[in-house]
């Protein structure tokens, strides 16, 4: 299903009015109205509040209307769950909204017509919404595409989300584009030194080895921003190994991937002005004879060796070489998506990610971006006081916090040692999983921090 299949330019039918209410709003609009409809909205306790809606019937016994109550902020949730709620049909906003409201509308319409039905048959359908004529219609392409790639790909099970399959998704958003998409994979990742990459997939079997994803698109010219994703496709946890209930949604650990080519996707849809990179470790993180044992030390592609204190925190040690990769052209930027941290989830709970950055300019900006998106997070402190706690013994860092708190914030750090000081860099920490339904939020994968990221690049650029 296209991100907005349920969102039409035009229709033949005659659209049924949706009329946009605030509860402080509601009681002037009220008496402004005949006595039917006053009784109506008596008789069905309609209040406006946000998330509800009534529908007002016609002299003869059709929809007239459809009051729809929205929230004092007027965010894209107000409308997301209309499209599976309403009687199936074609609707139109009445009047007109704001631009940014218009935007946030029918973002929200086309999210709550998202499902993962890959594997099952589904008859569901939604109700249509006719575009307001002031909406950005590239803005909105961009990002219900964006979000519902990076859905889909969280989604997919991991015996068919592999590294290898991982890699054939950015090869063809690259050829979608006009592109550019390099795979290196398996042995020839130490050719190319990427070593802690190789380290933590090569326990992996044939058909799942580790490979690093690197995509270019753009004006070569144009700024450099680089986009940095963890693709851990499955995590047993390696030798130390998960229980089975922490194991259990493990595909979701390639959510940082997922996350930097749904970005992707709605910055080359919109064709921001920029000379984008994308950057993406993908391996398996599989327990086997030939996986990465506790206290092996592991080399990394910047020269700083790596003690694996716990073989369940290959995340880091994947971004390692990513990261190292992405300073070497010395981008405007770099960003990181990386389900990193259940420390993260204790901190902030599984709907705010946490952000760390080493800039307080681009820190700004992504939580403005998320402010002004509806797409919030938090910023946590890269605090050098813990760097202690990431020395290695026997290696330059240890993988491991010596410590058992702040677990978010000395992963960061750890990252952190990858990135060269001069560039501006972020890292989100993210749930990357929505673990009940809301409205145009269903259980499953989610882009968390992606309309925030592009909200910033949009603006900067």
């Amino acid at each position: 299903m296209a991100a907005t299949e349920y969102l039409i330019k035009k229709s033949d039918l005659d659209p049924i009015p949706l009329v946009p209410i605030a509860p402080e709003e509601f009681d002037k609009w009220l008496k402004k109205q005949d006595k039917d409809i006053q009784n109506w909205v008596g008789a069905n306790a309609f209040s406006a509040r946000a998330g509800s809606f009534l529908l007002l019937p016609s002299k003869k016994g059709e929809i007239d209307q459809v009051l729809v109550g929205i929230s004092k902020d007027r965010t894209m949730w107000d409308y997301a769950a209309l499209p599976a709620t309403l009687p199936e049909g074609t609707y139109k906003i009445k009047g007109r909204l704001k631009d940014e409201e218009a935007d946030a509308a029918c973002l929200g319409w086309s999210l709550g017509t998202y499902s993962f039905d890959w594997y099952k048959e589904s008859t569901k359908e939604f109700s249509t919404l006719v575009l307001p004529k002031n909406v950005d219609e590239t803005r909105l392409d961009a990002l219900a595409g964006g979000i519902e790639l990076t859905r889909d790909l969280i989604n997919i099970p991991a015996a068919d989300m592999g590294p290898v399959e991982l890699a054939q998704a950015a090869r063809d958003l690259a050829a979608e584009f006009g592109g550019q998409c390099c795979v290196i994979e398996d042995q020839d990742l130490l050719e190319h030194n990427f070593p802690a990459v190789y380290a933590v997939g090569k326990g992996a079997a044939e058909g799942r080895r580790p490979c690093l994803i690197d995509m270019v698109w753009g004006e070569e010219k144009a700024p450099k921003v680089t986009l940095v994703g963890k693709g851990v496709c499955f995590d047993t946890g390696g030798l130390d190994i998960k229980p089975a209930a922490f194991m259990k949604l493990m595909k979701k650990d390639m959510g940082g991937a997922a996350h930097v080519l749904g970005l992707a996707k709605a910055i080359m849809a919109a064709n921001l002005p920029i000379n984008l990179r994308v950057i993406i470790p993908a391996v398996e993180n599989a327990v086997s004879d030939k996986a990465m044992r506790p206290l092996d030390v592991v080399e990394s592609r910047k020269g700083k060796t790596i003690e694996i204190g716990h073989t369940d925190a290959e995340g880091r040690v994947v971004l390692a070489d990513g990261l190292a990769l992405a300073c070497e052209d010395k981008p405007e930027l770099i960003l990181d998506f990386a389900t990193l941290t259940g420390a993260a989830r204790v901190a902030l709970g599984t709907e705010l990610p946490a952000l760390f950055s080493n800039n307080d300019k681009l820190a700004n900006d992504l939580l403005a971006g998320g402010t002004a998106e509806d797409d919030h997070m938090w910023r946590l402190p890269l605090w050098k006081p813990y760097r202690k706690l990431i020395d290695g013994k026997t290696g330059d860092l240890s993988n491991e916090s010596a410590a058992p708190y702040g677990g978010a914030i000395t992963a960061a750090l750890f990252l952190e040692e990858f990135v060269d000081h001069d560039i501006p860099w972020a890292h989100m920490d993210v749930m990357g999983w929505n673990t009940s339904s809301q409205a145009g939020k269903p259980e499953g994968g989610e882009a968390m921090g992606l309309r925030a990221a592009f909200h910033m690049i949009k603006n900067r650029f």
